[in-house]
């Protein structure tokens, strides 16, 4: 269709997830009139339907009925669980199927901030380390970026959202400009010590987007502080951790610059062949069918990995026949996650008369420790731990024998401390993990799907044995008793760090993106979401998202005033 004024923006942003929040906040606060496109329904700060509400005031108990599990199959198969106070979160896999050729758990949410309301928080620098690794090892190709271009940013970043933590001055994970740590309980306190007595090793309260004090800064009068409800995953009526909902979005509203669209499904970019650019995206509206075409002098793809994928693959042009920007050929290749579900925990004894107070939304981190100095092992690269003590609850006497009166005492009285730590893996960025477009199974948008083939590779097994062992072997050295090494499996996608598809590089011939997160060959488009990553390194990435949006949209702010897009 023909464009209007109305169809016509300095800048489109598709998705507003954690980093099209942040290219919308970036842009809009440097003066740009942004479109930010979301696929999904529109979801504002505060409208989270099951937030406050007790398990007795939900349906069936809270217990997901059997077409709840089939209809969200993906998510109920993963670590998340579907239950009546999270469901309508979750994608239903009916209506926007996907292949597997080898398993993969795609977890998607497909509403104005995305996975932000629904991440982990943890949040953590990558290292100098990290982004020299594959040029040190011979892997893949090298980032063309190191950290020293990335910190600024991490500073930037970090100082809006609000990140706390504990400084430990440790190479291989950089501090962060940081709130007031979360408090370790008393095992974990005497775990931490044991580690550090008997192995020289370090573990720290993780670093987390949550408000442990006020904000530095004044430009979120909306977000409160934690009150440890550990019910993150229904969103936060605080605005107690990041999201976009909560954080970057209203900063971008704030400007008068944004026009936020939802259920707003960008099928492909739109290629002008005459002037070698993106002028714009065409968009199918999820309600009513229409087709529409906008147009913006520079566009900033975020859909989230796979997202992002899927509209590059199926932006073809006599161009760009084989996928938008594929010239390399790595388009939806090198495909990326943290593999997990290996580690160990114990029961601990001796600590029988201490509680903690509320329910932590945060865990204790150990911080990678293998093939760094003169430790060496049979693989490349390393992994970290994130974990806890708890105190067992009542749920530990659903098989119990007992009745009656033993059984209200028992009930009455904490459960015995456990402590428990899960390996967070790296894995390397192999060519031949990749997602592939499949146009003869369409999704409910009649749009093609996508087909995944990918799975861990032997540096990975290896990596997953030394997993267990270090951590049951940690365990065993503090005294714990009952200690277990546990190796549940791995899918690939059960992470939901899903990372690569369109990797930054020096060379055109081998990447999709240059050094300024551009695509090589059509340089007013930027991608900044997880599909970017060159390796996956084994902290969790969004942090690095972030910072790598706001160094993009600080780019493409001053190549337009030069007119270089």
């Amino acid at each position: 269709m023909a464009p209007d004024k109305n169809d016509t923006y300095d800048a489109i942003v598709v998705g507003t997830g954690i980093s099209g929040g942040w290219a919308a906040k970036e842009l809009t606060e440097k003066g740009l009139k942004t479109l930010v496109l979301d696929r999904g329904r529109m979801v504002r700060h505060g409208e989270y339907p099951t937030a406050t509400k007790e398990v007795w005031e939900l349906p069936y108990g809270g217990r997901a009925t059997q077409e709840d599990l089939q209809r969200h199959a993906t998510a109920a198969r993963t670590n998340y669980v579907v239950t009546q106070a999270t469901k309508h979160w979750w994608v239903d896999d009916n209506e926007h199927p996907y292949g597997e050729t080898k398993r993969f758990d795609w977890v998607r949410g497909y509403h104005v901030g995305g996975r932000s309301l629904l991440w982990g928080r943890q949040s953590y620098r990558w290292s100098p380390m990290d982004f020299e690794a594959n040029a040190k090892d011979g892997i893949a190709v090298d980032w063309p970026i190191r950290y020293a271009d990335l910190e600024p940013w991490y500073d930037h970043v970090e100082r809006f959202i609000g990140v706390s933590g504990q400084s430990e001055g440790l190479a291989q994970l950089p501090d962060s400009t940081f709130l007031p740590p979360m408090e370790m309980n008393c095992v974990e306190k005497h775990f931490k010590q044991s580690m550090s007595t008997n192995f020289r090793r370090t573990m720290t309260i993780g670093r987390t987007a949550h408000l442990t004090a006020p904000l530095t800064h004044a430009h979120s009068p909306q977000r409160g502080t934690c009150q440890t409800r550990n019910l993150c995953i229904r969103g936060c009526p605080l605005g107690a951790y990041f999201s976009s909902n909560s954080s970057t979005l209203p900063a971008a509203e704030k400007t008068g610059n944004m026009t936020l669209r939802p259920n707003s499904v960008v099928s492909e970019l739109i290629y002008d062949e005459a002037n070698g650019r993106a002028s714009g995206v065409r968009v199918l509206d999820a309600e009513t069918g229409e087709q529409l075409e906008f147009k913006a002098r520079v566009i900033f793809l975020c859909a989230s990995t796979f997202g992002t994928a899927h509209i590059l693959m199926n932006s073809t042009s006599s161009r760009f026949p084989n996928g938008f920007g594929n010239d390399s050929g790595e388009l939806g290749c090198n495909i990326m996650d943290h593999h997990l579900q290996v580690g160990a925990s114990a029961l601990v004894e001796g600590f029988d008369d201490q509680y903690y107070v509320g329910t932590r939304p945060n865990g204790v981190y150990v911080p990678r420790f293998v093939n760094i100095g003169k430790d060496k092992r049979s693989y490349i690269r390393g992994f970290g731990y994130q974990g806890g003590a708890s105190r067992r609850n009542w749920t530990r006497l659903m098989n119990d024998p007992v009745l009656g009166e033993e059984l209200k005492q028992k009930a009455s009285e904490p459960g015995p401390w456990t402590m428990g730590l899960g390996g967070f893996g790296e894995i390397l960025p192999y060519h031949h993990n990749r997602v592939t477009l499949n146009r003869d199974r369409k999704d409910k948008h009649g749009l093609p799907t996508l087909t995944f083939d990918c799975e861990i590779g032997e540096n990975e097994r290896l990596m997953r044995i030394d997993m267990a062992n270090e951590a049951a072997t940690m365990l065993e050295a503090a005294g714990y008793k009952n200690v277990r090494a546990l190796d549940r499996g791995y899918s690939m996608g059960l992470g939901i760090h899903e990372m690569g598809t369109a990797r930054m590089g020096r060379d055109p011939k081998t990447s999709v993106l240059n050094s300024w997160n551009q695509v090589h060959a059509c340089t007013n488009v930027y991608v900044t979401d997880g599909s970017c990553m060159t390796s996956a390194a084994c902290q969790n990435p969004s942090l690095t998202y972030m910072a790598l949006t706001a160094r993009a949209v600080d780019h493409a702010v001053q190549e337009l005033k030069r007119m270089n897009i």
